[in-house]
């Protein structure tokens, strides 16, 4: 049977047995999609619960979606999932690609790869058009991530497509990050798993760069509605979010429009690569104060951590944090060996980044995660452990609930708060271009998160509904998987009510593939792998409403600034501006909007464990029953026959 958006196979690979096979996609696509839903399963079904990350029995799984590949509506992102060992424990975590990678594995016949075993010498993965060998890897261990990326294009082809580990993750260092073709990197940590596997590289290779799509037609009127919609050109706090310059040129991940912060920088030494966003930022001002000019330094950081393999927002905490100790008595140059009088200079960024990813020194220590770190140092040092976050609920009271039932930052459900009330603060400031108001907001806040007091940061109400509903639509969106930039669509400048259209992702889908989905549909598989999700991580010991919890920082300490609105600038009951200075996170309030999520999502109030009567309407008997044996299903706690001790 015709599978229309998908490459119909799901790649195998058995690393300590040198063995691939193929299985069909439709196994998991019917139920879950694509993208972080069949990871989800596969791990759910392959990964014992107390694998460490390390392990050979640790899946490590590259997957995409049914719109990769298909051009212009920024649907060719990809993911790569696994146990992880940032965040300490140990548990199920995930990293969110761009760049070309995802659509060429596509192209080359597989919707998905899935890695387990270790190989005892290095090796690397080629997958070319239907086909997959596993090849030494031996020469090019030691190698960063963008010299590997480099060799294997002028072994196997310039247009080969390329994702690799550096030092960082063949050390496995807790932050180890993956670095893909177009300098694409995502946080997580699972640079350390496909370090441990010993597995180099993947490497793929198409020849044909075609998808085949259920209705043309229709999906062409589509793509034409899109880019009317000028998506990815936002204003946001306070500015024309643009990065545009003499050395910079747009570099956009296949197909897509390119209208973002996705750039190719060049420096003045001639060295390209990407620079944008977060990574391109989190040396900047530690440059600016040691050199007294803007100047290539903080390229040459994010260039660093690309080749070593190393995530940069876990550095930009780090090196908050270090310098705290630094200015503390808590460390020092000679305790260390890292130059702190230079911090700032290209010397201080080389050698910390190159430590760390080497394990060198007090850089094994700070290769473990800055909470072990911190621990290691002493109770002084944890005290300066700092939780900031440009979306932190002290300032949009929305994402607290966000934040404390994930595993991990929950960035794509952040920025659907944090992103559109930019928007609005831009509106605020009378920049040109801006639309989206107060009464806009309101009605996006309706349509989009059930409520037009959702709207209103002052206060509680309708925030567990609007998380709720955050949460599913973005679970969706990660197994399809669409441009967190871009998607969803929530405001139209074009529009009379300036509000977008929350069913334009399921109207893609279905037309790309043939099946009839509405936007509650799509929400309902949302939902569904978000509950998957869920149960892996009690699996794993996440103790449910006991573990649904913010850092204590947040509910004691008031908000002193915000990182990218330094105002705290939210909207109130009347969409007036009110400013979030000096707000914590009122515990009561939380304990009580967490009792109304759980009502909401059908869960236990008392416990935070799912129901058996939530998992079978989502079509989740098996988890359900895998749950109760062990005494994590809602009104089993204790009585299974492998139940945790409390």
């Amino acid at each position: 049977m015709a599978m229309f958006g998908y490459a119909g196979k799901i790649l195998r690979v058995d690393l300590s047995s040198r063995k691939t096979e193929s299985v069909s996609t439709l196994d998991y696509a019917d139920q879950l999609i694509g993208g972080r839903g069949i990871a989800a399963k596969v791990y759910w079904d392959e990964v014992p619960p107390d694998a460490e990350a390390t392990h050979a029995d640790n899946r490590l799984i590259f997957a995409t979606g049914p719109l990769a590949g298909v051009p212009v509506l920024g649907g060719s992102r990809w993911g790569v999932f696994g146990k992880s060992l940032h965040p300490v424990p140990g548990r199920f975590c995930y990293g969110n690609f761009g760049g070309r990678w995802g659509a060429e594995l596509k192209f080359a016949g597989y919707d998905a790869i899935i890695v387990h075993g270790t190989s005892e010498r290095p090796v690397y993965l080629f997958v070319y058009d239907g086909h997959a060998d596993i090849r030494d890897a031996s020469a090019l261990w030691g190698k960063g991530s963008v010299e590997t990326r480099e060799t294997l294009k002028t072994e196997l082809g310039s247009t080969v497509k390329v994702v690799a580990v550096g030092p960082a993750g063949e050390n496995t260092v807790s932050t180890a990050c993956l670095t893909a073709e177009n300098d694409a990197s995502a946080s997580g940590g699972l640079g350390a798993v496909m370090g441990a596997k010993k597995l180099k590289a993947v490497a793929v290779s198409a020849t044909q760069k075609a998808l085949k799509v259920a209705q043309p037609d229709r999906l062409r009127d589509l793509t034409t509605r899109f880019r009317q919609l000028d998506r990815g050109a936002i204003t946001a706090w306070g500015t024309d979010f643009r990065m545009t310059g003499p050395n910079i040129k747009k570099d956009p991940c296949y197909g897509c429009l390119g209208n973002c912060l996705r750039v190719l920088y060049t420096a003045e030494n001639g060295k390209q690569g990407k620079y944008m966003c977060q990574s391109a930022l989190f040396y900047q001002p530690w440059a600016y104060r040691y050199y007294g000019t803007a100047n290539d330094v903080p390229f040459y950081a994010n260039r660093l951590c690309d080749d070593y393999g190393l995530d940069t927002w876990s550095l930009e905490l780090m090196l908050l944090w270090l310098n705290r100790c630094y200015r503390n008595g808590i460390v020092t140059e000679h305790d260390t060996g890292l130059p702190f009088s230079k911090l700032g200079s290209l010397e201080f960024i080389q050698t910390l980044v190159r430590m760390i990813a080497t394990r060198e020194g007090f850089g094994d220590v700070l290769a473990r995660g800055m909470a072990e770190a911190a621990a290691s140092l002493g109770t002084e040092a944890v005290s300066r452990l700092k939780h900031s976050d440009p979306y932190e609920p002290r300032l949009y009271v929305t994402t607290a609930l966000l934040w404390a039932i994930a595993p991990r930052e929950p960035i794509q459900e952040l920025h659907e708060v944090g992103l559109l009330i930019a928007q609005w603060v831009s509106w605020l400031k009378k920049v040109e271009g801006a639309h989206v108001t107060s009464d806009v907001l309101r009605a996006i806040a309706q349509k989009f998160w059930g409520s037009k007091k959702a709207a209103d940061f002052t206060t509680w109400e309708g925030k567990a509904l609007a998380a709720k509903r955050i949460q599913d639509r973005q679970y969706a969106k990660e197994c399809l998987i669409l441009c967190d930039w871009i998607w969803p669509i929530m405001d139209n400048k074009y529009a009379a009510d300036g509000v977008g259209d929350p069913t334009f992702e399921s109207q893609i889908f279905s037309a790309v593939t043939g099946r009839d989905m509405d936007e509650e549909g799509l929400y309902t598989i949302g939902e569904r792998v978000f509950n998957l999700q869920r149960a892996i991580l009690l699996r794993e010991g996440w103790r449910g409403r006991q573990d649904d919890r913010l850092p204590d920082e947040w509910h004691d300490s008031p908000l002193k600034t915000g990182i990218t609105n330094p105002e705290c600038l939210v909207p109130g009951k009347r969409g007036e501006a009110v400013s979030r200075k000096g707000a914590v996170v009122d515990r009561e309030e939380f304990e009580r909007a967490k009792e109304e999520y759980y009502r909401l999502r059908r869960w236990d109030v008392g416990s935070g464990l799912q129901t058996a009567r939530c998992l079978h309407r989502l079509g989740l008997e098996d988890v359900a029953a895998d749950l109760e044996r062990r005494g994590l299903l809602a009104g089993t706690r204790g009585r299974g026959p492998d139940a945790r001790r409390e």
